[in-house]
């Protein structure tokens, strides 16, 4: 009988030990930047490490990257190739998102420019956009002119296509009935089409800020080699590893933020749209 009490013990023991682990992990769940954090150290601890035996040439350490990344700020050059990058990505995105949306917009509801625009639309989006880069050189010349237009071409088409989807997407039934009440074409528009096409519109507006940054980094490696990507060409033609590094972490971070705004540009314009997800 003591025997069994011990095991019976030892197994309310166990279960015990097995639900206070449970319930440590669960709760080291609620605190996702901290894992963040302790994941990014970690890996940056294992990266200064391990790349101290490597050739500096091939690799480099986060600290020399950070010591880089000091050199190029306080000599004003990353500040300002950023800022010239940034005014491009900018004026070509903001191109891309009003003329997409504007486009989108007519192709959705009008079956006839639809059927116009459609062949190029398909035609210019299979198209891979560095085939055409060359032509673009030629008709705008090695400046900004080129660079932006290359960062339109490579937004406009998310954006259009994502509209055009959205308007298809609006159920006939609620044209209908604003038309029945006496709604003109702006009214259906403005009141019906756009708001229900927003999470289609965010999404491609989504789509195209990763695409246009890939745009603003391929624009500057083929024509003038500034900004950013000039910086990426600059320095791994004089295999300076920890100079390359600082413009690709400088993109990468900048990726980040700009896809988190996206997403809660997302939020705020299609809050509504939350109440419906399963």
């Amino acid at each position: 009988m003591a025997a069994s009490v011990n095991v019976a013990a030892v197994v309310r023991e166990i279960q015990k030990e097995r639900g206070e682990r449970k319930k440590s992990f669960a709760d080291l769940a609620e605190y996702p930047n901290i894992i963040r954090l302790v994941s990014v150290v970690a890996f940056l601890l294992v990266w200064e490490v391990g790349a101290q035996n490597i050739d500096p040439i091939l690799f480099s350490t986060p600290s020399g990257i950070a010591d880089a990344f000091w050199r190029l700020t306080i000599s004003g050059e990353l500040p300002s190739e950023l800022i010239q990058s940034l005014s491009i990505f900018i004026t070509g995105l903001a191109l891309a998102i009003v003329i997409g949306i504007g486009v989108g917009l007519v192709m959705g509801r009008y079956r006839v420019m639809e059927f116009i625009l459609d062949p190029y639309i398909n035609a210019l989006y299979a198209t891979p956009r560095v085939a055409l880069i060359p032509l673009m050189i030629l008709w705008l010349g090695l400046g900004i002119e080129a660079k932006i237009f290359i960062v339109f071409l490579v937004g406009f088409f998310p954006v259009a296509i994502n509209t055009t989807q959205g308007v298809k997407n609006v159920s006939g039934s609620y044209v209908d009935i604003v038309r029945a009440y006496g709604a003109n074409e702006r009214q259906i528009f403005t009141k019906v089409i756009f708001p229900a096409s927003v999470p289609f519109i965010v999404t491609g507006v989504r789509l195209a800020v990763g695409r246009s940054l890939v745009g603003m980094v391929v624009a500057e490696m083929f024509t003038a080699i500034k900004g950013l990507g000039g910086m990426v060409i600059k320095y791994s033609s004089d295999f300076d590893t920890a100079g390359l590094f600082v413009p690709i972490i400088v993109l990468a971070v900048l990726g980040v933020i700009l896809s988190e705004l996206a997403k809660q540009m997302e939020l705020v314009f299609s809050r509504w749209k939350e109440t419906e997800r399963a």
